[in-house]
């Protein structure tokens, strides 16, 4: 029989002919795991708020029990089976009688075919709604959006293209080539000092240089040969802070010590080379963005200013005093030291630990020796990853293990604490400050030994920082034995950096010119 007879002669109510028995193969079963909300005949099955309902007859257990096809709309009984004397009313085949191919379910989550619709077609009010969520949970200082990486990256770029600028106006070129070549590819140290470079003489009084009895012919930032000489004020730049020197001037006079303190934050902004910035870019873009994701943007900025102002602090003490010193290599460290802390706490938790820990201490070693090469200030690298440790203990959450032995857990990082103030629930600190006594109530033994650890190790680094700045501007004790950190005793490469300014048998070079090239030998750059 022809499809067209079959239908008009089994389906169509206005024919006088008794219904055929067709004996075609029945559909198969529709799936059972839906809700049981019914749905209206005269709504689209598509619809969010539809739901079907199919109660189980003990026709459906076989395969043949779904002879019928047609949706009857919603009642206390069971749908009209094929024999039912109103089976013939309807169409089966008419579009809001279609069985759904798949099941809907509720849109709570679930990875469903409807959730992952990334236009938001079939279900735009939902899944809008969800969108709105979940930009609202986003903002500035989230952690989801590196703004701290994206800043300082732009800032530190830019920078570096006004030092190039900088180099090519004074020195005709954009690098460095005289008097020496720049092996960073990048401008004159004399060009760095005058931009902000950590640079001791222009920050405080230096034994055996201010009270040197002959005027000091300090290079010039447009230096390419020793004719030109300038005062200590013109090459540090930098508008003020720097008084004329006067020869012979007591060391522990303090009435015409420079004091430029500010060369111990803009450093982290100044580079020595393309080579230089390139391998700092890198890392602040990978391991950078991954670590402000991961502890949000305040703690993120808190350990990288930290780190690289603590580097550059110890360095002014204990490095070669003519040694300028620029990068963010400090602060990178300091990031290196909350990759690492990260790894150890949850150590149980990543695929391969041994092989993650291998390859960053293997980076870290790398480094730490390429800071023993000359001019390199290795203090800065190690002054960044201390306060790294430091910090990242106080600020990163518990290692698991110990969250696991005390019973606790922690909360995800959040920078601000969004938990109404009317609600019963006071988190971290509004509940220390509601109830101090009651936030330390029940804690157990290990909660107090890691809670006065990291309350320690804070309050170490704090009196350290102070007892450094206190050494730099005061005490000037020196340390015997801290040049090895920095320099391997191979030709004399822990004698660079030092002044050498004796005058001893001149014969046909003048006084200036001996002291002019004792000055600019061993001028070289650090924190690399």
């Amino acid at each position: 029989m022809a499809a067209n007879d079959y239908y008009n002669t089994s389906f169509s109510p206005s024919s006088h002919q008794p219904p055929h028995k067709h004996t075609d193969d029945p559909l198969p079963p529709v799936p059972t795991n839906h809700s049981t909300q019914s749905i209206s005949p005269i709504n689209s099955p598509f619809d969010d708020n539809n739901r079907y309902d199919y109660p189980p007859t003990h026709s459906q257990s076989t395969l043949g029990g779904y002879n019928d096809t047609s949706y009857h709309g919603a009642s206390d009984r069971p749908p009209h089976r094929y024999d039912s004397p109103s089976h013939n009313t309807t169409d089966p085949f008419a579009d809001q009688n279609a069985i759904p191919l798949q099941s809907q379910g509720k849109m709570d989550g679930s990875p469903t075919r409807y959730n992952a619709d990334p236009e938001g077609i079939m279900y735009p009010q939902d899944y809008r709604g969800h969108e709105k969520s979940r930009k609202k949970k986003k903002g500035w200082f989230s952690g989801r959006v590196t703004w701290v990486v994206y800043i300082l990256t732009t800032v530190q770029i830019a920078v570096f293209v006004g030092e190039i600028i900088k180099n090519a106006v004074l020195t005709k070129s954009p690098i460095e080539i005289h008097p020496q070549f720049n092996i960073m590819i990048g401008p004159s140290p004399y060009v760095l000092i005058n931009m902000g470079a950590r640079y001791p003489p222009c920050m405080h009084n230096i034994r055996d240089v201010t009270d040197f009895q002959l005027p000091i012919p300090w290079p010039c930032p447009n230096q390419t040969t020793l004719d030109n000489q300038c005062s200590l004020k013109e090459l540090c730049g930098m508008g003020s802070g720097v008084p004329d020197q006067v020869p012979g001037t007591d060391f522990k006079d303090r009435s015409h010590e420079p004091n430029q303190w500010w060369r111990f934050i803009v450093p982290i902004f100044l580079h020595a080379g393309l080579i230089h910035i390139g391998f700092n870019m890198l890392l602040q873009m990978t391991l950078g963005r991954d670590m402000e994701k991961e502890i949000g943007s305040l703690r993120f900025a808190l350990v990288y200013f930290s780190a690289g102002i603590f580097g550059f602090v110890l360095g002014g003490n204990y490095a070669a005093p003519n040694i300028p010193s620029v990068g963010a290599s400090g602060s990178l460290f300091g990031i290196l030291a909350l990759v690492l802390l990260d790894l150890l706490y949850n150590w149980s938790s990543r695929r391969s630990p041994v092989k993650d820990l291998l390859f960053l201490l293997l980076d870290i070693a790398i480094a730490f020796v390429l800071g023993l090469l000359p001019g390199l200030d290795n203090f800065s690298h190690i002054g960044g990853f201390l306060m790294g440790l430091v910090l990242g203990i106080c600020l990163m959450h518990s290692p698991q293990a110990l969250r696991e032995r005390i019973g606790t857990d922690e909360p995800p990082y959040s920078t601000v604490d969004t938990t109404p103030l009317n609600s019963g629930a006071a988190p971290g600190i509004k509940k220390f400050v509601k109830q101090p006594v009651g936030f330390f109530k029940g804690r157990k033994p290990f909660w107090w030994v890691w809670w006065l650890a990291r309350a320690g190790a804070l309050v170490a680094v704090f009196i350290g920082f102070i007892l450094l700045l206190k050494n730099f501007y005061e005490w000037r004790n020196e340390c015997k034995w801290c040049h090895h950190l920095t320099c391997l005793p191979i030709k004399n490469w822990c004698d660079i950096g030092n002044f050498n300014l004796t005058v001893t048998n001149v014969t046909n070079e003048t006084i200036p010119s001996r002291l002019a090239r004792d000055i600019l030998a061993p001028v070289s750059l650090g924190a690399f």
